[in-house]
């Protein structure tokens, strides 16, 4: 299995191999790493995370439609979690690489047929330039350093090939204001006593917390923000706002209807709820032009 890796590490670069993922060295142990860490190496929460989150149809039909078939592909997909984005999609690429920090969901991507490697997101252990296609599903946000992991993921992603990214706050949808603020700031008790979705207990409800980085009110990902960091590398960037139960028409425009809490709060903040603004996630997908830029490719020039 780990010859399987071999050509695609950086030169340099050894892993260890753990019982059934790989590990790389992690060269700055931050706060949201050990959070992340934490929480989806709890084998209760990881496998309530891969049963629950992004399993529907909307979401397969989304990703395939962006995506196209993976068969015969190398992909690389970043905050891999348990698995979920194959375990829906269900293709059959040439190798599939998970990428994450926490040990206990690798345990378990691996089952869901990833070649798993324990690493940081903002340092990966692979050379540029190496993926057909790279995926970073609802892992921005718990990521300290957004824009470089975003570059990151960039640099894995060969000439002609592909980045895509979802489920990431869209920053204006969740800038609450007012009211619909201090609902925000409420629901977690009420959370907790309905022991709603991933808050059956204080202690996963804190965690949880704890690994939504840029997840709160004033904050998340922006059209412009994906435009910033992926068209100076050389990348066709095309952004598309959606509500989560929406399928392969949002990437024609169509981006949904949200429950009607979050059409509530945009309104309470001066929104209107059916405005692009408003919707809930931004997904990003990314053309690399046939040349491979200067500035991804060397490293040194981002100071890893």
């Amino acid at each position: 299995m780990e010859r399987l890796l071999d050509p695609y590490l950086k030169s340099g670069i050894s892993l260890i191999r753990k019982s059934n993922y790989f590990e790389a060295p992690i060269p700055n142990d931050t706060a949201a790493i050990r959070a992340n860490a934490y929480y989806f190496s709890q084998p209760e929460w990881a496998q309530e995370y891969l049963q629950y989150c992004h399993r529907s149809e909307h979401f397969r039909s989304r990703w395939l439609r962006a995506t196209g078939p993976w068969d015969g592909k190398v992909v690389l997909d970043v905050g891999c979690g348990p698995g979920n984005v194959h375990a829906t999609l269900g293709c059959r690429p040439q190798l599939l690489i998970g990428v994450d920090v926490a040990a206990g969901s690798l345990e378990i991507a691996a089952r869901q047929g990833y070649v798993a490697v324990l690493a940081d997101a903002r340092h990966l252990p692979f050379r540029s330039g190496f993926a057909d296609l790279v995926v970073v599903n609802a892992s921005l946000h718990h990521c300290e350093d957004m824009s470089g992991v975003l570059r990151e993921a960039a640099r894995a992603v060969k000439p002609g090939g592909m980045l895509v990214t979802d489920h990431d706050p869209q920053r204006s949808a969740w800038d609450f204001k007012g009211v619909a603020k201090l609902m925000w700031n409420a629901r977690l008790a009420v959370y907790r006593v309905t022991r709603h979705s991933f808050h059956k207990s204080s202690n996963q409800q804190a965690w949880g917390l704890r690994t939504e980085i840029h997840h709160r009110p004033g904050d998340g990902v922006t059209s412009e923000f994906f435009k910033s960091v992926l068209s100076p590398l050389g990348f066709g960037v095309n952004v598309y706002p959606h509500n989560h139960e929406t399928g392969a028409e949002v990437l024609e425009g169509c981006f949904g209807r949200a429950e009607l809490k979050y059409r509530l709060g945009n309104l309470l903040s001066g929104r209107r709820p059916d405005a692009a603004e408003s919707a809930l996630s931004l997904m990003c997908v990314a053309m690399r032009g046939p040349e491979l830029s200067s500035v991804v490719s060397d490293p040194d020039r981002r100071g890893h």
